[in-house]
Order: C-alpha cells, then structure tokens, then sequence
C-alpha cells in the first residue's frame, strides 16, 4: 500500500516507482535487476512487445528501453502561435525542405514500455539516461488514452479486432 501523498492524481510516477523499489526490498527481499512500468493509458501494447522491450534489453545491456513510434506531427514542421498572434516556427531547424516526405524520421515516446534498471531508478530517477534504447512499435499499438477522444478510438480498434460486445 501506498502513502496517501503517493496515491494522489498528480503523485509523480517516479516517487511511486522509487516507493515500491524501496518496499519490495524490504518487506520481500526482492532486488529486481530491472523494473518495468505499464501504464493503463497504453492498452494496445502486446506481451510480444513487453517480451520484445526485455530482449532488447538484455542484448543491448542498456540502462534503460522505452518504447516509441514514428510520429506523423514532425517536430520541424511543429508552429507556435506567438504573442502578436502570428504564426512562428515552435523550434529553429536546418532542414532547407520541410517536406515531410523527405525529413528525417522522428519517433515520439508511445507511453506503453518504460524498463529501466534498478540502480539507474534509484541513483538518476529517470528512464531516460544517457544509455536508452528505443523499443519501436507500430502506430496501431501506439495509441495512449488521455482523452475522451482517443478511448472512443481505442474502443473502436478493439471491437474491430474482436468483434462488438453483442456478437
């Protein structure tokens, strides 16, 4: 069980994580060499991906895996809207041909796989240090519910792929 601080709608996911480092250590004598977190909001992610994320893992003898997807929103061709109200390049860029087709890939983070070791949690308190490698997945598992919108999205994809709940 959590402290109520730490089960909070804004309690930071890397206190809890730290949180159950710490009482698994204590209150199981478990010293996992990696820890892995799924959150909710990615319901399309696979144990084949999970599966895939470890392996990549442990051949790599990363610090950390995160998965991610192409993005169709390229940071070059992202804008602002300034404080005139024009329009205004969100991040300066050297690419001379902005059309999308010719761009370099960018890949987004997908929210579905976050695996990092547990001394990395534990000393960096990220999962993301300088040693992380990217778990690619494809754009049809890639889908996270932060809105209304997109479990409407997700609730069509899985009734696509299994039928309605009245067949």
């Amino acid at each position: 069980m959590r402290s109520s601080e730490l089960a909070q709608d804004d309690s930071p996911h890397m206190s809890v994580i730290i949180h159950a480092i710490r009482w698994l250590e204590a209150h199981q004598e478990v010293r996992p060499e990696y820890v892995m977190l799924l959150q909710p909001t990615s319901p399309l992610r696979t144990a084949e991906d999970i599966e895939a994320a470890t392996q990549l893992a442990h051949e790599k003898l990363a610090d950390s895996v995160v998965s991610v997807c192409l993005t169709h929103h390229h940071p070059y061709l992202t804008k602002k809207i300034a404080k005139d109200g024009t329009m205004a390049d969100f991040m300066s860029n050297t690419e001379s041909d902005l059309r999308r087709q010719v761009l370099p890939p960018a890949y987004i983070l997908n929210g579905a796989i976050y695996l990092a070791r547990r001394e990395v949690l534990l000393n960096e308190q990220t999962f993301h240090p300088a040693r992380t490698f990217p778990y690619v997945m494809p754009p049809e598992r890639s889908l996270q519910i932060d809105d209304p919108w997109d479990l409407h999205l997700v609730n069509l994809i899985l009734e696509n792929q299994h039928g309605s709940p009245t067949d």
